[in-house]
């Protein structure tokens, strides 16, 4: 394999041609952390996208992985419909998500591996609609890899998905987000992604922001790493201007490079299609007009559309 390509649902695109890119949300997910909460209609996940497209959004990262509901052939028709690029995750949450799938959480770091690879090479099975596998694989690909971790603490379980995730990423050059709980350690996820072989710059830090602390993220963006900024309209537990003083300090500290911007709402209560506030678009609707004000234009084009492209771009052997 060679050339530069970003793997969506709909096959391989141009790194160039992602447009506005949200690093991360949900279209579709199911698990009994959020009771109720549950993203499983097409039609109003469909809506829901469609408000993300007319804010002028042309990529989303769909951020679902094993065992929560995902729906890659709906995702595709989605895709198709509107015309956004759609990114899938393969890989998996941490383990409290999984309470009632043994057969899942029991797997080796080799047996992991093998099943995150075969979802980015061959495709999701017919088993993906509830969780993943399956010997048929006829919706689309996965473009990227995601593990999880609780707070501050790691199970043995995310031990091994850990190193599956960056055995698999040192081998195809393929992209890496990581679930940090209330972006609680990164740099020691960070560490054991490189010790499985993973280049640090292929890895997102979801949740970054959730601790914003603009020396410890200009810190990991040193290191290489993609900082995932996701946490606005959570007014309960922080104001949209700590995260923008926030991010307009990294920027202005020369970690501009490394930031990204999502949404990660992720639970029906919140998207205007299911009955909820603020919506998927409200990222780029309401927060992103005052990120533009703090830090530019120049740098807005930075943290939407050249630092996603050149995170999602796919590097062929561990050399590159």
């Amino acid at each position: 394999m060679s050339g530069r390509i970003v793997r969506t649902i709909l096959g391989d695109v141009a790194p160039e041609d992602l447009g506005v890119v949200d690093y991360h949300d949900h279209l579709f997910q199911t698990t009994p952390l959020l009771p109720g909460d549950e993203l499983n209609d097409e039609g109003r996940s469909h809506d829901e996208a469609a408000a993300l497209v007319a804010t002028g959004v042309g990529c989303l990262v769909e951020a679902t992985p094993i065992g929560l509901g995902r729906m890659p052939s709906a995702v595709a028709r989605i895709s198709r419909s509107l015309g956004i690029h759609v990114v899938h995750t393969t890989g998996v949450h941490r383990e409290s998500h999984y309470p009632s799938q043994p057969d899942l959480t029991t797997m080796s770091a080799v047996q992991l591996a093998e099943m995150f690879r075969a979802e980015l090479i061959d495709g999701f099975g017919e088993g993906a609609e509830a969780s993943g596998g399956g010997p048929a694989r006829s919706h689309g690909r996965a473009g990227l890899v995601k593990v999880g971790i609780g707070y501050w603490s790691l199970t043995t379980f995310e031990r091994r998905a850990i190193e599956a995730a960056g055995a698999v990423s040192a081998e195809l050059g393929a992209p890496v987000m990581v679930h940090l709980e209330h972006g609680s350690a990164a740099h020691e996820v960070l560490t054991m992604l490189a010790e499985a072989g993973c280049p640090e710059d292929r890895v997102a830090l979801a949740h970054i922001d959730r601790n914003p602390d603009p020396g410890l993220h200009l810190e990991l963006a040193a290191r290489g790493a993609y900082l995932g900024y996701d946490g606005s309209a959570r007014h309960k537990s922080w104001p949209d201007g700590m995260l923008i003083d926030c991010l307009e300090q990294v920027f202005a500290g020369g970690g501009g490079d490394r930031a990204l911007l999502g949404g990660d709402v992720a639970r029906s209560s919140r998207y205007e299609s299911y009955g909820g506030l603020p919506g998927l678009a409200y990222t780029y609707r309401r927060y992103l007009p005052r990120v533009r004000a703090a830090i530019g234009e120049e740098a807005v084009t930075r943290l939407t559309t050249v630092n996603p492209a050149e995170w999602l771009t796919w590097r062929y052997g561990p050399e590159k």
